[in-house]
C-alpha cells in the first residue's frame, strides 16, 4: 500500500514540540492577562500555537497556512500597538520571525504535508511575512519617536558673558558643585567639541578602600573631587578624606576617622564629597594682599569630612590633620541632640554648605526604618570653632536658638540628605528637604511635618528663620524627597536678570523660583490626583506640577510592558495589570501599586548642570517604573527584614504596615517597562523650552555577552558643563564617561571605566602644565548594580605628535 508520507523528522517532531509548548504557555498566560482586562492577542496566538502544532504533528499543510496568518496577524497587531518604534516592535516579532524563517527553510518545510515542492502557496504566504517583518524591523530602525532634534544658535554658543564667569576660576573646583552657585560649571575652555576626540587618559590612582565584612549593600562610590592649589581632595565610602597631586594622581596625604562600625545596621555607606573654607578669601584677605609670600596660617584653608557614624571633622589642606580649634580636637559629634538609636540611622553622606562664618550640615535617616527615628535637623556651627550658632528643628522651626546641652530635637522629622546651597549676598541658605519615616504611612505626621515634607525651605544665614519655602509634593507617599541640589542663576529677562534657584524632583519638575522671594518664575499648576489610599491615612486632593517638567508626557499602558520575547513580555502585562495604577501619584496599597517615575527619580541627587553665560541647563532625566506594596505587619514576621537596602520588604517598625519596594522587572530581570530609560537633554533657560533630548547609554555591562545595544540606560550620575561648548557625564549602567556636544547633545567621546561610574565629574586647568583635565570617580553602586572599585581616572588632551 502506497503512501505520500515518509516517516516523520525528528526536527518536525522537535518543532511541533516546541509549538505545542509554546503555545500552551500564552494560551494560559493569555487567557489569565484577558481576565485581568488585557489584550487577547496572547490567548488567541496561544491557541492557534497549539492548533498548528497539532496540524504540524498530523504531517498536515494547513500548519504553514496557519502560521503564515499568525505571523501576519502578530505584524499587524505590533503595528496597531507601536507604530515603527524597534525597542516595543522588535521583542513582539523576533520570536515568530525566528520561527517562521526555520518553518520556511526547505528540509524543514518540505516535510510537513505531502511530498510535493515546497515553493506552494502555503510557503509564499510564510515568506510575504517575513518579509513584511525584515521590512518593518528596517524602517523602525530609521524612526526615533523619543529624542528632540534640535540645536541652539551659534550666536547663543558663542556670546559668552562675562557676568556668568564673574569670580571664577578655570584652575578651581572648590564646592561639590562646582562653586558657592551649585551650577556644575566650569570656565575652562581648552577642551572643545573640535578636540575633545583626543583626550587620553592621564593617570589612574586607587584609594584601597573596598567593601569590608559587614558593609550594607548600598556602598556606594559618589564622589565628587574637589580642586584646590595643586591638590585633589576627595572622600571614600568609608569616610576617608584623601588628597591627591593634581597633575599626577600621587596621594598627598590620608587621614582616616575609623568609622564606628558598631552600629546595628547602616542602610549606606557613601561620601559625596568634602567642603572647603578659605578664611584668606574672607577677613584675612587684606592680610594676604599686604603680605603675599607670607606663609598661610595651619587650618586657614580647611576641609569639612562629613562620616557616616555621625560627625563633621576639619582638616588642614596641607597635611589633612585635625584643626584643633574646630569642636573637640576637629570633630563636632552631630548625634548630638538626637536622642536615641542616632548611630547607622543618622548618616551625613553629603558635603555641608560653608560660609564665611557657618558650616551648615543636614543629614539622611534611614529610609522606612522605624516610625521613631531622629529628627532631620539643620545645623550651622561655627566655620572656626565649631560651636553651635543656631539650628532649624522642622517639628520646631521658630527655636533656632542652640539646642540648650541634654535636650533632644524633635523626633521622626522631615530630614534633608542632599546637598543645600547657599547665597551669601542675600543671607540665604536654600535646604531641600524629604520626608519624615516611614515613606510610604503617612500617618501620624504633625502639621509642621507635612508643612515641611518635600520642601525647599529659604533659611536665614544669621538666624536660621524660615523666610520662605516651596512644597513641591503634599503629604508624601511615594518617596518623593527632594534628591538633587538647587541651583543659583541669573536668568535674562525681559526687565533684566532674575535671581533665580532651579529645584530639580523626582518626579521630573524643574521649579524655577525667584530666590528672594520663592515665588515662581515659570508657572506652577495644583493638579488633582488619584485618591484613595489604606484606612487611617488619606492622600492630598491635589498636587503642584510646573510647566517646565521632564515628568512623563503620558502615563504607562500595558502596551508599554516589556521584555526580550513575547512571553516575558506577557508576563509583564500580567503584573501590569495586577497592580493598581491610575497614573502619576497613584498611592500606595495591599494590591501593589505601580509608582512611574518611580523611587530613582526622574532627577536624584546627580542635579542638573547649568552654563550661567549661555544659559542653558544640562541634565539626564531617567524614566524607570517601581512597585510599592503595602504589607499588614500582623501578616509578616516583624523580623524578617530590620534594615539593608532600599528595596525589598522594609521594616516600618512602629506602624502597622511594612513596605515591599521593588523596580517593576521581568522574569527574565528586565525592566518591564519598554526602553528608552534615560536621556540626556537641555534647556534654554530664556525660553524655558527644551531644545533637544537624545538616549544615553547602552547595554555593554548588563546585557550577555557585553552586546552594547544603544537602549538609553538609567544614570545616576551627575553632569557637568564648561566654557569650551562640551558637557561630561558618566553614571550609566555601562562604564563609561562620555562628552557631549552641548549645542546639539551629539556624543563627541567616550573613555571606558574600570568600574561604574556613578558620581559626578569635575574638570580643572593645571596652574602648572596649563593642561585641562577630566576627573571620575570610578568606584560602583551597590544598589545600582555596578562593578564596585576604587579607581579616580583623569583624563587629558594627548599631546601634539
Amino acid at each position: 500500500m502506497s503512501t505520500d508520507y515518509e516517516p516523520r523528522p525528528l526536527r518536525i517532531t522537535l518543532t511541533a514540540l516546541f509549538m505545542l509548548v509554546l503555545g500552551a504557555l500564552m494560551s494560559i498566560g493569555g487567557a489569565y492577562l484577558a481576565l485581568l482586562g488585557g489584550s487577547w492577542y496572547y490567548l488567541v496566538a496561544g491557541v492557534g500555537l497549539l492548533v498548528a502544532a497539532m496540524l504540524m504533528f498530523a504531517r498536515r499543510r494547513a500548519a504553514i497556512w496557519l502560521y503564515a496568518v499568525l505571523l501576519l496577524g502578530t505584524l499587524l497587531w505590533t503595528l496597531y500597538e507601536v507604530r515603527f518604534d524597534w525597542w516595543q516592535l522588535a521583542p513582539r516579532i523576533d520570536l515568530w520571525c525566528l520561527l517562521g524563517l526555520w518553518l520556511i527553510l526547505p528540509f524543514v518545510n518540505r516535510h510537513i504535508g505531502a511530498r510535493l515542492a515546497w515553493r506552494d502557496g502555503a510557503s509564499g504566504l510564510l515568506g510575504l511575512g517575513l518579509v513584511a517583518g525584515a521590512l518593518m524591523a528596517g524602517y523602525s530602525l530609521t524612526q526615533d519617536y523619543h529624542s528632540l532634534k534640535g540645536a541652539f544658535s551659534d550666536a547663543q554658543m558663542e556670546g559668552l558673558d562675562p557676568e556668568g564667569q564673574a569670580g571664577r576660576l578655570a584652575s578651581e573646583w572648590t564646592a561639590y558643585g562646582g562653586s558657592s552657585r551649585g551650577d556644575r560649571y566650569s570656565p575652562a575652555d581648552l577642551i572643545t567639541p573640535e578636540n575633545v576626540g583626543r583626550l587620553e587618559k592621564a593617570w589612574e590612582y586607587h584609594t584601597g578602600d573596598l567593601p569590608r565584612e559587614g558593609d550594607p549593600g548600598e556602598l556606594t562610590n559618589q564622589v565628587t573631587p574637589l580642586k584646590v592649589g595643586d591638590k585633589l581632595f576627595i572622600c571614600t565610602p568609608h569616610s576617608i578624606a584623601i588628597a591627591l597631586d593634581a597633575d599626577t594622581g600621587e596621594e598627598r596625604w590620608r587621614f582616616d576617622p575609623a568609622i564606628n562600625a558598631d552600629a546595628e545596621y547602616y542602610q549606606h555607606m557613601t561620601c559625596r564629597g568634602l567642603a572647603f573654607h578659605d578664611a584668606t578669601a574672607y577677613g584675612a584677605a587684606a592680610t594676604r594682599l599686604a603680605q603675599p609670600d607670607a606663609p598661610v596660617a595651619r587650618c586657614e584653608r580647611r576641609l569639612f569630612l562629613p562620616t557616616n557614624d555621625g560627625t563633621l571633622v576639619a582638616l588642614d589642606v596641607e597635611d589633612g590633620k585635625p584643626c584643633e580649634d574646630f569642636g573637640e580636637a576637629g570633630v563636632v559629634d552631630l548625634k548630638t541632640g538626637l536622642g536615641e538609636g542616632a548611630l547607622g540611622v543618622y548618616l551625613p553622606t553629603s558635603p555641608p554648605v560653608v560660609t564665611e562664618k557657618l558650616v551648615i550640615v543636614g543629614g539622611s535617616i534611614t529610609d522606612n526604618g522605624a516610625v521613631d527615628s531622629p529628627g532631620g535637623v539643620i545645623r550651622a556651627y561655627d566655620v572656626r570653632s565649631g560651636l553651635l550658632v543656631w539650628n532649624f528643628d522642622p517639628g520646631n522651626p521658630q527655636a533656632t536658638e542652640p539646642l540648650p546641652s541634654g535636650d533632644t530635637y524633635v523626633r521622626s522629622t522631615p530630614n534633608s540628605w542632599t546637598i543645600a546651597t547657599a547665597d551669601e549676598a542675600l543671607g540665604l541658605v536654600y535646604i531641600p528637604t524629604g520626608n519624615q519615616t516611614p515613606d510610604q504611612w503617612g500617618v501620624p505626621r504633625t502639621a509642621e511635618a507635612e508643612r515641611f515634607t518635600d520642601t525647599l525651605v529659604a533659611l536665614d544665614l544669621n538666624t536660621g528663620q524660615v523666610r520662605w519655602e516651596f512644597q513641591t509634593v503634599h503629604h508624601d507617599l511615594w518617596d518623593r524627597d527632594l534628591p538633587s541640589q538647587p541651583t543659583l542663576v541669573d536668568i535674562d529677562g525681559p526687565q533684566g536678570k532674575i535671581p533665580a534657584i532651579i529645584q530639580p524632583t523626582k518626579r521630573g519638575d524643574l521649579y524655577v523660583l525667584d530666590r528672594r522671594t520663592g515665588e515662581p518664575i515659570v508657572p506652577v499648576e495644583e493638579v488633582p490626583v488619584p485618591q484613595g489610599t489604606v484606612e487611617g491615612d488619606h492622600t492630598a486632593p491635589t498636587q503642584p506640577v510646573s510647566a517646565l517638567s521632564y515628568a512623563p508626557d503620558e502615563p504607562l499602558y500595558e502596551k508599554d510592558m516589556w521584555g526580550g520575547t513575547p512571553l516575558d513580555q506577557m508576563m509583564c502585562r500580567i503584573q501590569f495589570r495586577q497592580l493598581r495604577y491610575e497614573g502619576d501619584f497613584t498611592p500606595p496599597s495591599e494590591q501593589g501599586s505601580l509608582i512611574y517615575p518611580g523611587n530613582v527619580g526622574t532627577f536624584n541627587w546627580p542635579s542638573v548642570a547649568v552654563d550661567p553665560s549661555r544659559q542653558l541647563l544640562f541634565g539626564a532625566p531617567n524614566y524607570l517604573a517601581f512597585v510599592s506594596q503595602l504589607v499588614k505587619r500582623s501578616e509578616v514576621d516583624p523580623d524578617e527584614r530590620r534594615g539593608g537596602g532600599e528595596t525589598g520588604l522594609q521594616p516600618n517598625l512602629g506602624a502597622p504596615y511594612m513596605v515591599r519596594l521593588e523596580p517593576l522587572l521581568s522574569v527574565l530581570g528586565l525592566p518591564c517597562q519598554a526602553p528608552p530609560w534615560g536621556f540626556v537633554t537641555a534647556v534654554d533657560l530664556r525660553s524655558m523650552k527644551p531644545v533637544w533630548m537624545h538616549k544615553n547609554g547602552t547595554s555593554r555591562d548588563s546585557a550577555p555577552l557585553g552586546i552594547p545595544l544603544p537602549v538609553g540606560t538609567p544614570a545616576l550620575g551627575g553632569p557637568i558643563v564648561t566654557a569650551g561648548g562640551v558637557a561630561f557625564m558618566s553614571g550609566t549602567l555601562d562604564y563609561y564617561l562620555r562628552a557631549y556636544d552641548m549645542q546639539n547633545g551629539k556624543e563627541l567621546w567616550k573613555g571606558r571605566l574600570p568600574a561604574g561610574g556613578q558620581a559626578t565629574p569635575m574638570t580643572y586647568v593645571s596652574e602648572k602644565t596649563g593642561k585641562q583635565y577630566v576627573v571620575q570617580m570610578a568606584g560602583g553602586h551597590g544598589s545600582f548594580g555596578t562593578r564596585i572599585g576604587d579607581s579616580v581616572v583623569a583624563w587629558r588632551l594627548e599631546e601634539d605628535r
